[in-house]
């Protein structure tokens, strides 16, 4: 309990620090108010989960929203009955909840074994229409999927935001193999693909389970790239603080409108989209 204290006092101050630089929109990382539990399986972790509508997390971050008048997407273990989530709440820069989003790609591997605790979300991909801007969020394993971006560039979406857990792969031969390239790479792809501004936000540190020694050293590299995928700002590997970026909406639709992209789709062609294995028709039974 001590250290969910001091992870929130550090987030706020965090948030604060970003608007007193005149940022409008904040991202923190993925369940940032805890370790990342998801290194081992052990139903003691369960107890940290949070029902949204009495959330002290959430009621202290839609506070927070309104007093600095910034939008804040916040990622929290939720509890729904007997369900349990990896979730985003939007808030608006008024405290206003704007919704939910619940992580639908779960991953299940060493080190992130997703699957004990989280349900696969059933939100759908969505966007948000704040008062800065609509954006749309995905959660960590989710910005490794091109559709997950697609989709929320087609309803809309003026901003990607993508709250992060990642680092070092526990316990598989594959351990010094370093990830950071690849996965900044990915969502870079989306930027270019979708002409759309991307926003990352991932952990620092290592982390070590207490239960078997097990631990993850995130690689942080929190950035922002532009429409183009052209990088604007980007945090290094041990760096704790904050780091802004201008995004100027109003040329980003100019350009991807001259570009043609979207013009030119044909959504009719894209049906393998819809099997696993590019062959099967989808069952609408």
């Amino acid at each position: 309990e001590k250290d969910l204290k001091v992870n929130l006092e550090r987030a706020t101050e965090l948030v604060r620090q970003a608007a007193a630089q005149g940022a409008k929109i904040i991202l923190l990382q993925e369940l940032f108010l805890t370790l990342y539990f998801c290194q081992e399986q052990s139903p003691d972790y369960f107890a940290w989960a949070q029902s949204e509508d009495d959330s002290p997390l959430l009621v202290h971050f839609s506070a927070l929203a309104r007093e600095l008048g910034v939008v804040l997407p916040i990622s929290y273990f939720e509890k729904a009955n007997q369900a349990y989530f990896n979730t985003v709440v939007v808030f608006d820069a008024d405290g206003k909840k704007l919704g939910r989003y619940r992580k639908s790609h779960i991953p299940d591997g060493p080190g992130y074994q997703e699957k004990f605790y989280f349900t696969p979300g059933d939100t759908g991909f969505r966007v948000f229409s704040t008062q800065y801007g609509r954006i749309g969020v995905g959660i960590c394993w989710d910005q490794w999927f091109p559709e997950a971006a697609r989709a929320m560039a087609l309803q809309g979406a003026e901003l990607l935001l993508y709250p992060t857990a990642i680092g070092s792969e526990p316990g598989v031969a594959t351990s010094h193999i370093d990830s950071q390239p690849h996965w900044q790479r990915t969502m870079v792809g989306h930027a270019a693909a979708n002409m759309i501004p991307v926003l990352a936000s991932n952990r620092i540190g290592k982390e070590e389970i207490r239960n078997d020694g097990t631990s993850i050293t995130f690689y942080g590299t929190s950035f922002v790239c532009d429409h183009r995928g052209e990088m604007i700002v980007q945090a290094d590997r041990v760096e704790t603080g904050v780091f802004t970026a201008d995004v100027d909406l109003t040329q980003t639709e100019y350009d991807r409108n001259a570009w043609g992209l979207f013009r030119d789709r044909r959504p009719e062609l894209y049906t393998p989209l819809f099997t696993k294995d590019g062959q099967t028709p989808f069952f609408r039974g």
